[in-house]
Parts: C-alpha cells; sequence; structure tokens
C-alpha cells in the first residue's frame, strides 16, 4: 500500500516544463520564419537554413510543431518541425502576415502573385 499518491499528469507537466525552449520568438501562421535546423551526418553536424510561410502551428508544450512552406526552382517544399527539438537551433522572423484562417492549407494551390500574404506591421 502506497503512502502517497503520485499523480501522473504533474510528472509529465514536470518533464515536459524542463524541455520547453524559452527563446522563440512569437509567429503564427502566414508569418514568413527561417527555422535554422541542425543536420548530422555521420560524425559531423552543421546547421541547414529553411526559410518559408507558416502554414500551420499546431500543439502545445513539448509536442508543439510547425509546417513551413516555400517554393524552391518553381515546385512547393513543405517541412515540418517539433519548435522544441534540440536538433532546431533558432527560428526567426523575417514578416509578419495577415491571414484569417489558423491552417492555409489553400498556399499548395497558389503559384505566383495569388501566393501573396498581406504584411502586418508589428513591433
Amino acid at each position: 500500500m502506497a503512502l502517497f499518491k503520485i499523480n501522473k499528469g504533474e510528472i509529465m507537466n514536470f518533464v515536459n516544463s524542463t524541455q520547453l525552449k524559452t527563446d522563440i520568438p512569437n509567429f503564427d501562421s502566414g508569418d514568413t520564419i527561417i527555422v535554422h535546423n541542425r543536420i548530422v551526418e555521420g560524425k559531423k553536424s552543421r546547421i541547414q537554413k529553411f526559410e518559408g510561410v507558416v502554414l500551420r502551428r499546431r500543439g502545445s508544450g513539448s509536442s508543439e510543431t510547425v509546417i513551413v512552406r516555400k517554393e524552391s526552382s518553381g515546385i512547393g517544399v513543405e517541412q515540418s518541425f517539433n519548435i522544441h527539438s534540440p536538433l532546431v537551433e533558432k527560428i526567426e522572423v523575417i514578416k509578419y502576415g495577415k491571414v484569417r484562417r489558423a491552417y492555409i492549407s489553400y498556399m499548395r494551390n497558389r503559384s505566383g502573385k495569388s501566393a501573396r500574404i498581406k504584411e502586418l506591421n508589428k513591433q
């Protein structure tokens, strides 16, 4: 018989809070960001930058993810990043965009001028 109760939710919250990053900027869908991602190849590692528009930011705590989309040589490239992963070195916000959706999946069907997003002036 146990002398005290252990709440598993409190333990999980404590473990998650120790792994969260504190230097993440405030950004949302429609914003243009640069994600500095660490790539490990054998014994060597390097940092690769991925610049694009945020399609979606979802989740909370240590499982928070972001989907970033860019056009490379006329081909759309999307990459999903775990924000609090130790492989994500830094996230920079280039510009803030004004969109009316939390998930802008319609950007996949657009290219050229129709893929533009109005810019917000956040200070």
